[in-house]
């Protein structure tokens, strides 16, 4: 070899260096996904087998890629070529049980879970939740943290547009489902599994039954935070995530308008009817700066701060945890699925959402009750 290394060192640096390729839908080590197989070096020439989970992978041409380049990096290797599979029936059943550790198929953040859940919430559409959520979720894994965004709102269903995956499928793996990843957010939406502009028609039952499905056969891994996007109103979605995920907060939307705030309010008492917690409220379209410096009050003005006001008790303060201006450039972000807190965040929009974003990442947890995975010895 040039560098005098043993042919058996190279084919083990190679393997070492593939710990490095990252599966872009699992979020973790190709070979800790078993998904590495033969690898072989010959005077420099390196041979490297990838096992792909399914016929038509989405995320094969990246893995590939990352394979050529990581291993071309290793000294040693003078050229590379990447034989691609696809894993039998056999390995793909031992990937999913390793996924889920083990356990059998179960809603993926129950009462041990130590990921924070955020329902985003409104009494009434069109106050921008869900360019809100979206923002927020890009925001929170721009700062390094781990986040996944359930679209809940079924019939209108508007996440993967504003993150710029519209067309975008979830991969199947046996009966296991991954997730897009949009701007280091992992996303579901009933938007993924429906073509073009097809209504959605669904009565109570079946709307259960979906938000069930997303919260146990999504793959979602270990995240760090899963925002929810809630439908407007108090309805079948807002109970449902109420009786599956009772240890989710709710966050509640409105603009300043006095009248919207009102039904925002309702959004809030049904979150608290079913065991969840408001820990506050976001004021959207909260004015619009022009340019002598004031501000144009387009929905008038306070409705966020009443809403807190009112939701708030003798025991717990409902804080007003963000007044989000009205902004052109956050409207034409979402119409493009290029979110404002990576393209402009100097905008006073997403200034104020990434300000919202560092507050909810260093809320502490609330651990009480909760099964740390701790054993005494």
């Amino acid at each position: 070899m040039p560098d005098g290394t043993a042919p058996d060192g190279v084919e083990g640096a190679v393997r070492a260096a593939l710990i490095r390729v990252i599966d872009p839908e699992i979020r973790r080590p190709i070979t800790e996904l078993d998904m590495v197989g033969s690898v072989e070096v010959i005077e420099g020439a390196a041979t490297v087998g990838i096992k792909l989970t399914i016929v038509g992978c989405p995320a094969a041409d990246t893995i590939e890629r990352d394979v050529r380049s990581v291993v071309a990096s290793v000294p040693g290797v003078t050229s590379t070529v990447v034989n691609v599979s696809v894993m039998s029936r056999e390995e793909r059943n031992a990937l999913t049980e390793r996924l889920r550790g083990g356990r059998s198929k179960t809603l993926q953040f129950g009462p041990d879970s130590l990921a924070r859940i955020y329902a985003i919430t409104s009494g009434k559409g069109g106050v921008g939740k869900s360019t809100i959520t979206a923002n927020l979720g890009v925001a929170l894994a721009a700062s390094g943290l781990r986040v996944g965004i359930v679209d809940a709102d079924v019939f209108g269903f508007s996440i993967p547009g504003i993150l710029g995956i519209t067309g975008a499928k979830p991969t199947q793996v046996n009966d296991m489902i991954l997730p897009p990843v949009a701007h280091g957010v992992k996303v579901i939406s009933i938007g993924m599994f429906v073509e073009g502009s097809t209504a959605v028609s669904w009565r109570g039952p079946m709307l259960h039954r979906t938000i069930q499905q997303f919260l146990t056969d999504v793959y979602f891994g270990d995240l760090d935070i899963l925002l929810l996007d809630l439908p407007p109103g108090t309805g079948d979605v807002a109970i449902s995530i109420g009786q599956l995920l009772p240890n989710s907060e709710v966050i509640v939307v409105t603009t300043p308008q006095p009248a919207a705030a009102e039904v925002a309010e309702r959004s809030g008492l049904v979150a608290r009817q079913t065991g969840q917690k408001v820990i506050g409220v976001i004021e959207n379209m909260a004015g619009l700066p022009q340019p002598d410096g004031s501000v144009l009050q387009l929905f008038g003005s306070g409705g966020g701060a009443d809403a807190a006001a009112r939701l708030s008790t003798d025991d717990e303060v409902v804080p007003l945890l963000a007044s989000i201006p009205l902004s052109i450039g956050l409207r034409e972000g979402g119409d493009a699925g290029e979110p404002i807190v990576l393209s402009h965040p100097d905008d006073p929009a997403a200034a104020a959402i990434l300000s919202l974003a560092r507050q909810l990442a260093t809320r502490s947890r609330n651990l009480a009750g909760r099964k740390l995975g701790l054993s005494v010895t």
